[in-house]
């Protein structure tokens, strides 16, 4: 076969192809309004007609009451609950945690002692058990204790209400108080605990106390601590006065070896005032001190 042939079948089969597909068109075209490489005519087409007087009119979407037979999206499906695998949300267990905040070595004017401020608590994120102890050891015997067991309730994000009893010993008469007070991370990160106690015969006090914590790095930690004690009415028997009656400011630096355990280093200055730095006077005791501390910080 000459070449002449091969190109002249080759013309024809192009040519009857094209008109293959024109016819094509022309008839999609009679049959469905479509026009072609013009895009979709909706509007010829017929049941696509997107108007008020089509089948199709878009109505709306949300809102309006529920059908009859809705289903409540909210119901166990069939009477078929979760039992006995039903999930437990964080806020419906208990847990638990002590923190040391303080066991440490006091030394003052030559004398030494040891000193300790913990706290526990039990329960769950909005109602939980607390238990704070505090006090001093020296020659063989505990001094100035301090026991609470607290009610703690969350009032708000980082803030716990606290309700419960107080009680005091180891220097002179024990004590018993009802306390109330609230404790939490106020801004900028300080940390603040504050109650106020109604004894018997009328007795009142107010403790005040702050922390915040400078990280040097996220091991070595400058820690700044404020506490101080205010009393509404004077006791001579317990050589307390009214008002402001002391108050210490101290530094601990601390070096995490892991977040759950710290040995620490630190100096605070405790100074009296008012009727209970007379008293303290007139006892031949010291009105102001310095004290040198070391102890280790930790919880679990």
């Amino acid at each position: 076969m000459s070449r002449t042939l091969i190109l002249i079948i080759t013309v024809l089969a192009v040519g009857s192809s094209a008109s293959s597909v024109w016819a094509a068109g022309e008839s999609m075209r009679e049959n469905t309004g479509m026009e072609m490489g013009s895009g979709v005519n909706h509007g010829a087409m017929p049941g696509m007609d997107h108007g008020k007087n089509s089948g199709m009119a878009m109505g709306k979407m949300q809102g309006g009451s529920a059908p009859d037979d809705a289903r409540d999206p909210h119901a166990y499906s069939g009477g078929l609950d979760f039992a006995p695998m039903r999930p437990y949300l964080a806020d419906e267990s208990n847990f638990g945690s002590l923190l040391v905040d303080r066991l440490e070595a006091v030394r003052n004017s030559g004398d030494n002692s040891m000193a300790y401020d913990m706290q526990a608590w039990f329960g769950r994120d909005f109602n939980r058990a607390v238990l704070k102890l505090e006090g001093e050891y020296a020659d063989g015997a505990f001094e100035e204790v301090s026991t609470e067991l607290l009610w703690g309730h969350a009032v708000a994000t980082f803030w716990d209400l606290q309700l419960g009893l107080r009680h005091d010993s180891g220097a002179g008469s024990d004590q018993s108080w009802l306390a109330f007070g609230f404790q939490g991370l106020a801004p900028y990160w300080f940390e603040l605990d504050v109650t106020a106690y109604l004894g018997e015969g009328g007795r009142s006090a107010l403790g005040f106390e702050a922390e915040y914590e400078l990280l040097f790095t996220q091991k070595l930690i400058l820690q700044p601590r404020l506490e101080m004690a205010v009393y509404g009415k004077e006791s001579p028997e317990l050589a307390l006065g009214s008002g402001l009656s002391d108050m210490t400011a101290g530094l601990r630096l601390r070096y995490e070896i892991r977040r759950e355990f710290a040995p620490y280093i630190g100096i605070e200055r405790a100074v009296q005032f008012g009727d209970t730095k007379d008293y303290a006077r007139i006892a031949g005791q010291s009105q102001s001190d310095t004290r040198f501390v070391a102890g280790v910080r930790f919880w679990f």
